[in-house]
């Protein structure tokens, strides 16, 4: 899933980036509202944080703008304004949760996750294609009751090829969506990070599931998917 953080202090900003990447999000970071504007327009954010107090154009322009515009993610939005006031302002603005700094980074995750699970409309999803199963918000993967040792690039790349599952996807598409703009285009890194995750999903008795279409780009197999809510 792919994030778009707004945040002008650059300590902030950083930590919450590669927070935000160890725990298998694409994130792009920029520093003034005009900017957030500009890559929202330019990209598809599964969820936006937005610091209220941005240069350029301040974090509830920046989310007027957004909704106006018909992009619908998720935004969170951060302020050291505690004021019930400031809080209902975000709201109106279009915000869909408010966070007040100082915060504890677990916090802001946890934020996160809640509004990307409402905004899937459900509460705690698993994905199951065949023999894989993936508890997005447990964070684990399996396949035939076998735990997978993943790592967060490549859990993050496995949901993708399941939600996905029997359509041929690009490597440019899973840079866009797994990786974030620090990826390198250039680089083997999709290749490498697809050859380990299907290493790891298959033994060799077992049936290889990730596929190489030359010239295209991977498949996951598709046997049978579900897509549900635990209870």
């Amino acid at each position: 899933m792919r994030l778009l953080v707004a945040e002008d202090d650059p300590q902030l900003g950083d930590s919450l980036a590669r927070g935000l990447r160890g725990r298998s999000y694409a994130v792009d970071l920029v520093v003034d509202g005009q900017e957030a504007v500009r890559r929202a327009a330019l990209n598809t954010y599964d969820a936006m944080i937005i610091d209220v107090m941005l240069p350029k154009r301040d974090g509830l322009s920046v989310a007027r703008t957004l909704r106006s515009q018909g992009i619908t993610a998720p935004i969170l939005m951060l302020t050291a304004r505690d004021a019930i006031a400031d809080r209902v302002a975000g709201l109106d603005a279009g915000a869909d949760d408010y966070l007040v700094k100082p915060f504890a980074f677990g916090e802001l995750a946890a934020r996160v996750r809640s509004l990307l699970r409402r905004d899937a409309g459900r509460t705690t999803a698993v994905l199951r294609v065949g023999e894989l199963e993936l508890h997005t918000a447990r964070h684990i993967a399996r396949r035939a009751e076998r735990d997978l040792d993943l790592t967060a690039k490549e859990f993050a790349l496995l949901r993708y090829f399941m939600t996905h599952a029997g359509e041929v996807v690009s490597q440019e598409e899973l840079l866009e969506h797994v990786w974030d703009e620090n990826a390198d285009p250039f680089t083997n890194t999709v290749r490498v990070t697809v050859g380990t995750l299907r290493r790891k999903v298959t033994l060799e008795e077992e049936e290889q599931l990730i596929e190489t279409v030359i010239g295209r780009g991977y498949r996951l197999r598709e046997h049978a998917m579900v897509d549900e809510a635990l209870e």
